[in-house]
């Protein structure tokens, strides 16, 4: 346990914690830090809705020794019932010079809402990916991916 020594009422831990907090905060939306041209490709595909965490899963390698293949696969957490169903899902890179990679629809006889793919990665980025529900809600994942090589020309 830390002792207080200046007499304020503060420990060390209390105030690193709080400024980890504010750190973390702007990071934790939906949009944090993306490029206006990977905004609009976004709202191009999935409109005004909002957007929440969770309900969809991301799989992509740490790391990518070449940029020109890269595997990607996305699964939705879904019945797949009439009220329960994923109707499309959304791939996008952060710093590819076209961010929108991949899209996906799929029709009510569906299984199961997962794609599995290889794409280009110009550089190390975060891929997004988004699931659009026949309910009209939008949900979110995101990882990110460092390239040894780039596999995009520019």
């Amino acid at each position: 346990m830390t002792r207080d020594r200046s007499g304020t009422g503060l420990d060390r831990r209390a105030v690193l914690g709080a400024m980890l907090t504010l750190v973390a905060l702007p990071a934790a939306g939906q949009g944090a830090g993306l490029k206006p041209e990977v905004e609009a490709a976004i709202r191009e595909q999935i409109g005004a809705a909002a957007v929440t965490h969770g309900g969809i899963a991301l799989r992509v390698p740490e790391t990518a020794e070449n940029g020109a293949f890269v595997p990607v696969t996305v699964s939705v957490h879904s019945a797949m019932s009439a009220d329960d169903r994923c109707r499309a899902i959304h791939l996008f890179a952060t710093n590819n010079p076209t961010p929108g990679i991949a899209s996906y629809s799929f029709g009510a006889a569906i299984a199961r809402a997962e794609v599995s793919a290889r794409v280009r990665l110009a550089e190390g980025q975060t891929i997004v990916a988004y699931a659009v529900m026949a309910d009209g809600s939008v949900r979110r994942t995101a990882s990110r991916v460092a390239v040894t090589t780039g596999g995009c020309l520019t």
